[in-house]
């Protein structure tokens, strides 16, 4: 495998979808600094709005050289039952279409179903053109050989470096004992170039409360929507309580992020059951203006699915 020296820094070079490219064309062909786009007159030295498509900086990761694009495509909707039940050769079209759409963050776990599906839909994509983020499972005290267990990950998925990699679902307090083991191997792993940046998703505010104290993690995949459901919580058997408590978990994860951690949001269509779009276009709008999330992630199971998260992000991004 490659040394650490091979991974690149800098931010990929900018997507151009076909919207961007009608929008630059528009722009260059503009006189007396106008431009006419669908109709509209538009300062050329207007700046540009912000985009669910743009690459962005990851919380302070890396002096601030780690980017991911604000919207990036889930492959675990309800632990990937729905992507994997597309079959193969639907399921890479799909993780191409995101890809050509500008989503250029795909997020997956080793306990995903989709997991192995993930080598050959990754296959066609340039290695230095997306962010790949993936997951270690938190039960127990992890894998016998985690270090060993991370470059199996590598050769799983056909890549010589995970941009990010967490340690998935901790649902209780005292997962820095049990999961030492692993955090070491995560810090060897980074040392080696095998991984760029180590963290973790909470599932329950007993966990979330000790990440946020933590010094070791550097991105936190949390989960948010302004309804609460499949937020964390403080339920005492089930951590996995669907009715979550928004004013603590923010609270927890606005801390992280003034430390500097990088913030990934999940759950803005609660699981998959915000059927009303409302109730999907509410929770956009509110991660998007919270104003301490980087990027968020949404789990996509078809085109139409895909371009109505990017109009939904682009709107939200308006305020």
């Amino acid at each position: 495998m490659p040394a650490e020296n091979n991974i690149k820094e800098e931010a990929p070079s900018p997507v151009v979808t076909r919207r961007d490219f009608i929008r630059t064309s528009a722009t260059a062909a503009g006189m007396l600094g106008l431009t006419t786009l669908n109709n509209e007159i538009v300062s050329a030295a207007e700046p540009a709005a912000r985009k669910a498509t743009d690459w962005v900086q990851l919380g302070r990761l890396n002096k601030g050289k780690l980017k991911i694009t604000r919207l990036g495509m889930g492959t675990g909707s309800h632990n990937g039952r729905v992507q994997m039940e597309l079959g193969q050769p639907t399921f890479n079209k799909l993780v191409q279409y995101a890809f050509d759409s500008g989503i250029r963050y795909i997020d997956t776990a080793k306990n995903y179903l989709t997991y192995g599906m993930m080598r050959e839909a990754l296959k066609p994509l340039p290695r230095d053109q997306y962010f790949l983020l993936s997951k270690m499972p938190s039960g127990g005290t992890g894998p016998v050989d985690p270090l060993k267990t991370i470059d199996q990950y590598r050769q799983d998925l056909g890549v010589d470096y995970i941009d990010a990699l967490l340690i998935h679902c901790t649902v209780t307090a005292d997962w820095p004992e049990r999961m030492k083991k692993v955090m070491e191997a995560f810090d060897e792993a980074q040392a080696r170039g095998w991984i760029r940046a180590k963290g973790m998703s909470c599932h329950g505010l007993s966990a979330l409360r000790i990440a946020a104290k933590s010094d070791w993690l550097e991105v936190q995949l949390a989960r948010i929507n302004p309804q609460g459901h499949h937020v964390d919580g403080d339920h005492p058997t089930n951590p996995h309580d669907p009715h979550g408590k928004v004013p603590e978990a923010m609270k927890e994860i606005k801390s992280m992020h003034d430390k500097g951690r990088g913030i990934i949001a999940m759950k803005l269509v609660g699981n998959g059951d915000f059927v009303n779009a409302d109730d999907r276009e509410k929770a956009a709008r509110y991660v998007m203006n919270c104003g301490f999330v980087d990027a968020c992630v949404m789990g996509f199971k078809s085109p139409a699915e895909i371009d109505e998260g990017i109009e939904r992000v682009n709107r939200a991004l308006k305020g």
